[in-house]
């Protein structure tokens, strides 16, 4: 089940199914799109993604699935890297709390998303081996472009899981709170988040996707932070941010 709360220009939207860890089906994939684009239609300047329960997202929910005639391809290219890739363009600040079990898909979802608050009872890796399967939702790719090779591969060799601190201090995600504490610290990140520059954030949004996805080197990338700068020069946020600094006062952005 996932619910989805639009206030004051957030959207939480929460994994809503503690009995199972809030592993997520076919149908769950749906809804967890189609809450996105309701946000996205409601025009909200930020959004936070969480799970109930003891888990943030336990994976793929295989219960009811036989190998013998279950659609990989169908399920994690026509379903998982659709609704990533909408969440990764999503067109304001995102945010998640990742406690508990975050594997597979879970995973992948954290992946997605701009911000990842990390509780220390995470727990972060892939335990795939003891199902003859291996790590997907672009695990891989996280792992190693922050752990390395060697590190990856001894994590999927021995399915051992990290904790929130270690996946943190690893480079994996942000930053790591008590359990007690990281739910309202992405809630009142989120909530600032919606109240500033949001075309200014945007731009960066783009400029790192950039650096991650086609690997630029330095000078390619400033060149497109100059021409990030300049279009944001039009922008009522970029005169209202000048403004509010040299009259002393707190710039009122609204986000266009």
């Amino acid at each position: 089940m996932i619910r989805t709360i639009i206030e004051d220009g957030v959207a939480e939207i929460v994994l809503d199914a503690p009995e199972k860890l809030n592993s997520v089906d076919i149908a769950d994939v749906d809804a967890l799109s189609a809450a996105y684009d309701e946000a996205a239609s409601a025009g909200v300047r930020a959004l936070l993604l969480r799970g109930e329960g003891r888990a943030f997202c336990a994976g793929r929910d295989i219960s009811g699935v036989d190998p013998k005639d279950d659609d990989v391809i169908g399920y994690l290219e026509g379903k998982i890297e659709p609704l990533m890739r909408k969440m990764s363009a999503f067109q304001a600040p995102t945010f998640a709390v990742a406690h508990g079990a975050c594997l597979g898909v879970g995973l992948g979802l954290l992946i997605a998303t701009d911000v990842v608050l990390v509780a220390e009872s995470a727990k972060i890796g892939s335990p795939f081996a003891n199902l003859g399967a291996t790590l997907d939702s672009g695990g891989h790719a996280l792992f190693f472009e922050r752990l390395g090779a060697h590190r990856t591969l001894d994590l999927i060799y021995t399915g051992r899981l990290m904790t929130g601190t270690e996946a943190v201090q690893a480079g994996l995600f942000s930053r790591v709170l008590p359990d007690d504490e990281v739910l309202d610290a992405a809630r009142q990140a989120a909530a600032a988040a919606s109240t500033g520059a949001t075309q200014a954030f945007l731009a960066s949004k783009r400029l790192v996707a950039d650096l991650r996805d086609r690997r630029l080197g330095l000078w390619d990338s400033m060149s497109d932070e100059n021409r990030a700068q300049a279009a944001l020069c039009d922008t009522s946020d970029y005169r209202e941010g000048f403004a509010a600094f040299q009259q002393k006062r707190r710039p009122e952005f609204t986000g266009e």
